[in-house]
């Protein structure tokens, strides 16, 4: 979600610049998107390690020393996750502390630190040379990177193998000395008194993505639709192997502006017509849109479904929500986040079908964001038609509540206690989504319709109640 440091910021050095740091056992200064968790850590390689890095990262720093490492590493090392379920607000992956077992004394000096983050580096340490619990932590990076994951782990691992060294690298958050966190000012002014490099998660991103190619494109042919025929193109992610499909329409050619919608596969709602949420009915309107557009994609993204989580956690956290719990509490719940998707292979394979700026069809901010830290410009979100029923309204509410989503003229509704079933509503009925199409409230029977009958009439006034909260344009 790197959006509000530019990518090229004159305040920043080139990554080349910062790699050749990284090479010579220098550290460097790098710093994450304001919307992420808007600090600055100072990183060195691993391999690099010496008591005087340790003593100055100690001095200037949080003091938890942290090492980034490939997951191959540390399951050779037998470095388990330090908790079964990861509920850290950034999804940061600890493995238990260790020590080295010999040459140290407590393990917290520095050259004590420094001794066991070189031997976590060294290919030949095996289990018996490192002791748990100890003062360094380890942490799993995600593989891919800083494309799947535009973290300190990740930029740390990434920079160590750009320079040529072992992929492991040692990190710290920098603060105040009134023991706050640095922001961007401040690391400004400490890379400068220090004589350090400053980089930025986005330009390494940037970098990555400008030297590395992770998707592959294997099909291409026609798909008729209900709005049309679409142009299909089958994608490969080199990196979680995942197959992907781009659905074209018109000529997208020079990659201005064209409309997009970026939809994460949803098995329950996108094929089995669940009113447990709207994905379906988004699906439907952004092929419409784009339909009557005559130009745009629909890029199907399979891998996220459950917001990422898969399909049978998912299905999990639907038991935990009809016990009461929102759909945020559910994941948390079940040691799960809330979102667990990333952008990095969407928007490589928009990248490869030429698209270079966006119209965004979407009610999530934070995919626009996640789409802009990987290169991509969004000139403008346009909003999906809002459809609530209620079997998915409390679902809706979370998702605006909670989780940032435009989502304008849902009501607001009681809170539920865990163990209780969510409200009635009343005047809506179940067979009749309703939603918010440019301010005006309408009926619709969605992408699965449920026909009326003459036992069952059409939408009477009462019934349409609820709908008639829309207000003002769909952002």
């Amino acid at each position: 979600m790197i959006k509000n440091l530019p990518v090229g910021d004159t305040r920043f050095a080139s990554i080349d610049e910062a790699v050749a740091q990284i090479a010579a056992g220098r550290p460097v200064v790098v710093v994450d998107d304001a919307d992420r968790e808007n600090e600055g850590d100072l990183i060195f390689a691993a391999e690099k390690a010496t008591p005087e890095l340790l003593a100055f990262m100690i001095r200037y720093t949080s003091g938890v020393v942290c090492v980034p490492m490939d997951g191959a590493d540390l399951d050779r090392l037998e470095l388990d996750q330090m908790v079964p379920h990861n509920t850290e607000r950034m999804g940061t992956a600890f493995t238990v502390s260790v020590d080295a077992r010999a040459g140290v004394t407590t393990g917290i000096s520095a050259a004590d630190r420094a001794l066991t983050i070189r031997l976590l580096a060294d290919p030949a340490t095996t289990v018996a040379h490192i002791t748990k619990p100890g003062h360094i932590f380890p942490l799993r990076a995600k593989v891919g990177g800083v494309l799947r994951r535009p973290g300190h782990t990740e930029a740390a691992v990434d920079l160590a193998r750009l320079a040529g060294l072992r992929p492991a690298g040692a990190i710290c958050e920098i603060v105040n000395d009134d023991g706050s966190m640095a922001r961007l000012p401040e690391l400004t002014r400490f890379a400068e008194e220090h004589g350090l490099l400053l980089i930025s998660i986005a330009d390494l991103v940037a970098y990555r993505r400008r030297s590395e190619h992770h998707v592959e494109q294997v099909a291409d042919t026609r798909i008729p639709t209900g709005y049309g025929e679409f142009r299909a193109f089958g994608y490969r992610g080199v990196i979680e192997d995942v197959e992907h499909v781009a659905l074209v329409k018109g000529d997208i050619g020079d990659g201005r502006d064209v409309l997009v919608r970026v939809h994460s596969e949803c098995l329950t709602g996108d094929v089995f017509g669940s009113r447990r949420c709207d994905c379906g009915t988004q699906l439907d309107a952004a092929l419409r849109m784009i339909a009557q557009e005559g130009r745009g994609v629909v890029l199907y993204m399979r891998g996220h479904e459950g917001r990422g989580v898969g399909l049978i956690h998912k299905l999990r956290a639907y038991q935990m929500q009809d016990a009461g719990h929102d759909t945020v509490d559910a994941n948390l719940a079940l040691g799960l986040p809330a979102d667990a998707r990333d952008y990095g292979t969407g928007a490589q394979i928009l990248v490869d079908l030429g698209i270079r700026t966006m119209r965004l069809l979407t009610n999530n901010p934070t995919k626009r964001a996640g789409l802009e830290g990987y290169g991509l410009e969004v000139v403008e979100r346009v909003g999906l038609p809002v459809n609530f029923t209620p079997e998915n309204l409390r679902y809706l509410t979370t998702k605006r509540d909670r989780m940032g989503h435009d989502l304008p003229g849902l009501p607001k509704l009681p809170a539920v206690q865990a163990g209780q079933a969510g409200p009635k509503v009343a005047g809506v009925r179940a067979d009749v989504p309703l939603h918010c199409v440019g301010g005006t409230s309408v009926g619709s029977a969605g992408a699965h319709p449920v026909r009326a009958t003459e036992a069952e009439p059409a939408v009477t006034d009462e019934e349409l109640l609820m709908a008639d909260m829309c207000q003002g344009e769909t952002a």
